[in-house]
Parts: structure tokens; sequence; C-alpha cells
């Protein structure tokens, strides 16, 4: 087999997300100074959550966890890989078509399910917006096919850069609409789906150039895609739990003025590292590990998951610790201004503590997936998921009289950490491929010791910086400095210890 390249894989996809990320803090930062917590950026949030929620159920979730397996299984053994691909393309297309005119016509329904808290006039809002915003859904899930396609032949760049152009298209909507005076929600939600039209388009000539020009058709049902639905259909909720979590939340956070918007920008900023870290490693994994096993290279399997939990731990590790030390730092520069205030400030730091302590969980859960995916076993990681969500709904519903509106990201950490608990337990019987080897073994205590060195860094840092932080212009550079006492420290004391060494990285990305 030609094997994919791990490292530079998780750098490729990495380095987008992160641009991604950067441009979609720009979004949100414009979104909470121009609307800023309130009626209708809660009805934005909860309509615009609409697509992306089936969005990674159906498409990036289910659909993605079946396909891109058989397909690269496909593609290894020489079983005509691209007509696989179009029927998949066809089926699902028909699928996403369905499920976008049902939501059009029960919308209502939709909204009251996910954000029954809110009043009339914001229940009504969040129902126009979401039909204008929702065939979203239909782009994105065809763009998410040309992805896997993408991902399956070791071609990561295009596939992770297509998202930047969502947070483009809006950042420019935003921009315009502010510059010409024109109702910046209005500009906004006709953007979401222009940007699906550019995101679909961007991987289709790319699939194309690789040699896949998959064009659309009537679908067939094969045996290929009766065995690709049987296993999407269980990972719908085991890819997804994270995204019912949030719902849940969402439902329990309407009840509360403003809650919506908050745990929203706070989800943002947690998301950061984990679609850096977590997701990048993820969609590199899959396939890798597909084919691998395919070729029965079990000890390249165990391999490639090593370093993927170490280069996972590596980042999410330290990138943890620093939510939870400094969140109010990283907000207040963030978002405090315009429409959001010092008390917006101090809630959403809360939250991005809170998800902080929960994403070494998160990321971890995308290493392990792979693991039952690559093996056609989705039936599991779906009893799982059953049982996250039950842990999260209770929490969410039994603690919010207690506690309130931080009430969903309790459960969501809590429910993270449970599903990841399970996950490691169901994979003890896959084999030696599903063990880390001896140099994960060694680094990772070292790699916890140094980011504990840059946690107390950073907070002596933020105690010797507190009346800095607190000025209106001086805190952008107060957090620089913090934000470089922290890399400084961790990435120092990581090489003192052995817990990373940069010549490997370069050897990795230059195999």
């Amino acid at each position: 087999m030609k094997p994919i390249r791990l490292m530079s894989g998780f750098l490729t996809v990495g380095f987008w997300t992160l641009a991604s990320r950067i441009l979609g803090f720009v979004r949100e930062i414009m979104l909470l100074s121009l609307i800023g917590p309130g009626p209708v950026m809660d009805a934005f949030v909860a309509a615009f959550r609409l697509p992306n929620m089936f969005r990674r159920f159906f498409a990036e979730g289910a659909f993605n966890a079946a396909f891109v397996p058989m397909f690269s299984s496909k593609l290894e053994g020489d079983e005509d890989a691209a007509k696989f691909g179009h029927d998949a393309l066809n089926l699902l297309a028909l699928a996403t078509l369905a499920l976008t005119g049902l939501a059009l016509v029960f919308m209502p329904t939709l909204v009251w399910a996910t954000a029954g808290g809110f009043d009339p006039a914001r229940f009504d809002m969040t129902v126009a917006f979401g039909r204008i915003m929702f065939p979203y859904i239909f782009f994105m899930s065809l763009s998410a096919l040309f992805s896997g396609v993408l991902n399956a032949t070791g071609r990561f760049a295009a596939a992770a850069a297509a998202p930047v152009l969502l947070n483009i298209f809006v950042i420019t909507a935003m921009a315009l609409a502010w510059a010409t005076g024109g109702t910046i929600i209005t500009w906004l939600i006709w953007t979401i789906p222009l940007a699906g039209v550019a995101q679909l388009t961007l991987t289709w000539r790319a699939a194309a150039h690789a040699g896949f020009a998959l064009g659309f058709g009537l679908p067939k049902w094969t045996p290929d895609m009766a065995q690709m639905l049987r296993t999407a259909v269980p990972a719908a909720l085991a890819t997804g739990v994270m995204q019912i979590n949030l719902v849940v939340g969402q439902l329990v956070a309407s009840q509360y003025d403003s809650a919506v918007s908050w745990l929203f920008a706070a989800d943002r900023l947690y998301q950061l590292p984990l679609g850096v870290v977590g997701i990048a490693v993820g969609i590199v994994l899959l396939p890798d590990l597909s084919r691998r096993l395919k070729a029965e290279d079990f000890e390249g399997a165990r391999h490639a998951y090593s370093r993927a939990t170490e280069f996972s731990m590596a980042l999410t590790i330290p990138s943890a610790i620093a939510l939870m030390i400094v969140p109010l730092p990283l907000v207040s520069v963030l978002f405090e201004r315009g429409q959001t205030g010092t008390d917006d400030v101090a809630s959403i730091a809360v939250a991005v503590s809170i998800y902080g302590l929960g994403l070494p969980a998160f990321v971890l859960q995308k290493v392990l997936q792979p693991q039952y995916f690559a093996r056609g076993d989705t039936r599991r990681p779906f009893r799982y998921a059953v049982v996250s969500m039950a842990i999260n709904a209770g929490i969410a519903v039994g603690l919010a009289p207690v506690v309130g509106w931080i009430a969903p990201a309790i459960a969501t950490t809590v429910a993270g950490w449970a599903m990841l608990a399970q996950l490691y337990w169901g994979v003890r019987g896959m084999g030696d491929a599903t063990k880390v080897d001896t140099r994960y073994r060694r680094r990772l205590p070292r790699i916890l010791i140094s980011a504990a060195v840059m946690g107390a860094a950073m907070w002596m840092a933020a105690v010797l910086l507190a009346t800095a932080l607190g000025a209106p212009y001086m805190r952008y550079v107060a957090l620089l400095i913090l934000i470089t006492v922290g890399v400084v420290s961790y990435f120092g004391m990581a090489h003192v210890t052995g817990a990373l060494r940069m010549s490997e990285i370069r050897q990795a990305t230059h195999r």
C-alpha cells in the first residue's frame, strides 16, 4: 500500500483548521460586537445549529464513518472505488434533498424541539432564520463526501481548506452590511447557503483533479449501499453525540436570558484546539487505519494510532490547562466590545473553564472512534453514545434548578469523559493495533509535567499582569505576554524533558 503520511496530514489539516478557527473568531467577534448577546443572536445561534447538527450527523458523522473506510478499502484493493463513490453521491444527494424539504415544512417543530424555552418573538425569528439557512446542509453534505474521497487518497489540503470559505463569506457579508448600513442579520443568514455552494465547488473540483470526477445520476440500491447504510445508521448517533448534547444544553439554556449566546461563544473558544487537534487527527487517522487493516499491516496500524494519540495529548493537555487557568483574559480580549459587556464576558469565561476540563476527553474520542469505524463497527459506539447522552441529559436538566444556565456546560464535560471511558473499555479486545507503544507511554508523563509547569507559569504571570489585563487597551499586550509565557514555558520544558522532539516532526513531514 502507499501509506498516508500521518504527521504531514495532521499538520496540513491542523493548519487549515487553525486558519478556519481564527477566521471563526473574527466572525464571532463581529457577531458579538454588531449584534451582541440577546434575542436576535439567540435566534441566529439556534437556527444555524440545526443544519450544522444534521450535517455532523449525516454527512461528516454517519456518512463519513461508513463511507471513508469502505472507499479506502476499495481504493487499497483496486475494487472500483469510483463506482462506489458515484453511487454514494447519488444516495446522499437524494437523502439530503428529502431532509431539507421536510425541515423547511416542519421548521417550527424542529425549533420547538431544540429551543423550546424561547419566547414567541425569539421563536418566530428562529423559524424564519432556519428556513433560509437550512439548505446549507445539502451543499455541505455533498462537500463532505468529496472531502472523504480526497482524504482517502491522502490529499487533505482542499478538504481542510473548504470550511475557511464559510468564514470568509460571513465576515465579508457582515462587513459590507455594516459599511452600507444594511441589516446585519439579514446579510448574515442569506450568506450561509451561498458559502455552502462555494465549499461544494472547491471540493468537487479538487476530487475531479484527483481522478474522481463523480457526477449525478439516479440512485442505485446495491449491496455496497446496503452495507454502507447499515454501518451509517448507528454511526449517526455515535459521531453526533456532542451535537445532541449541545442541543440538550441549548434547550435548557433557552430558559435563561442570553444563556444560549454565552454557551455558543464559549463553545467557539474550546472548539479551536478541538478542531485543530482532535478533528484533524480523526480525519487523517480513519483512512490510514482502514487501508492498513485491509493490508493486514497491524504493526503499522499500532504505530499510526500511537503517534496520533501522542500528537493529540502533546497539544491538547496544555490547551486545556490554559482554558481553565486564564479564561477571563482570553474572553475579554476576544469578545468584550460593542454589545458584549463585562457581565457577558464573565459568564462566557466560566463556561470556557468548564469546557476546558473536558477538552482532553473530546479530543481522545476523535482518536479512538476510528479504531471502531475502520473495522466497520459502529454499533458499540452507538450504545456508548446512548449512555453518554443519558448522562448529559440527566445532569443538564437535574442541575439547572441548582446552578442555573451553567448546567449544560457541566453536563457536556461529564458526558464527554463518560463516552471516552466506554470507548477505551471497548477497544480492549481488538488486538495489539489498539495498544499504544512504549514511546507513547514514556512520553505521556513528560507531557503532563511540561503542561503543569506551563500552567504554573501562566498563573503567576496572570497575577503579575492583573492590572494590565483589566485595562481597556493594555489588556491586548498583557494577553500577548501571557500567551508567550505559556508557549515558551511549555515547549521549553517539553524539550528539556524529551516530551517533544522537533526533529522527529520534521522527519515525519518529509518522508
